[in-house]
């Protein structure tokens, strides 16, 4: 079973109102792009904990995790309290086979998220491999408010570097955004309206979702 090591809360960020991201600065094992480890914390004498996808790159620090809170959830609800300098625990191992490994190659990579599920593909979008192994990749993130789309920062850059090779497309559901399609992503891979709206042919052949 991993062990548990002593994290310390780099920076708390403040999304909305029930959307963060810790940064945290912990001696973690090395970890592929895609997978997972627990965070947890003590809290009225016991270890409460959870898991959560990696955002960061493997080898970075800090490492950097995305969640919302629920109304519900002790742990989360007691990390959105965090400051910077302030400790939780950390996982050693990671854990998880969400990774490229289990990815044969294609021509197209679509990455497909909804929420804070982005989370991984970010890890794996900031390694070489998925520009090594396929001439573009798509990722498109679905969520239900625009405030809820983050890291356009990261985004850019991606597109920057890239250019072309890479296609970023908003899923909103309760708004209409410009440049984002209004629905759910199953309904729109079904009717078309994410290969218009792309501008990419989702085939057996050439795509990998």
């Amino acid at each position: 079973m991993s062990e548990w090591v002593q994290g310390t809360v780099i920076e708390n960020i403040h999304w909305t109102q029930n959307l963060f991201s810790l940064r945290i600065n912990a001696p973690v094992d090395d970890f592929k792009a895609g997978q997972f480890t627990s965070l947890g914390l003590d809290i009225e004498g016991e270890r409460t904990a959870r898991p959560y996808s990696f955002l960061s790159a493997p080898g970075q620090q800090p490492i950097e995790f995305f969640f919302y809170t629920a109304t519900d959830g002790v742990l989360s609800n007691a990390m959105v309290a965090l400051e910077a300098g302030d400790e939780i625990f950390v996982k050693r191992e990671a854990n998880g086979f969400f990774t490229l490994d289990e990815v044969p190659s294609a021509k197209t990579l679509w990455l497909l998220g909804t929420g804070t599920g982005v989370a991984p593909y970010f890890s794996m979008l900031k390694t070489d491999e998925p520009w090594q192994r396929f001439e573009r990749v798509v990722l498109v993130h679905a969520v239900r408010q625009q405030s809820d789309l983050r890291y356009q920062e990261l985004i850019d850059e991606l597109s920057q570097e890239y250019g072309e090779r890479f296609v970023f497309q908003a899923f909103v559901s309760r708004e209409d955004v410009d440049s984002a399609i209004k629905g759910r992503i199953p309904e729109a891979i079904n009717s078309g309206e994410l290969e218009r709206s792309t501008g990419i042919a989702i085939t057996a052949e050439d795509s990998q979702l």
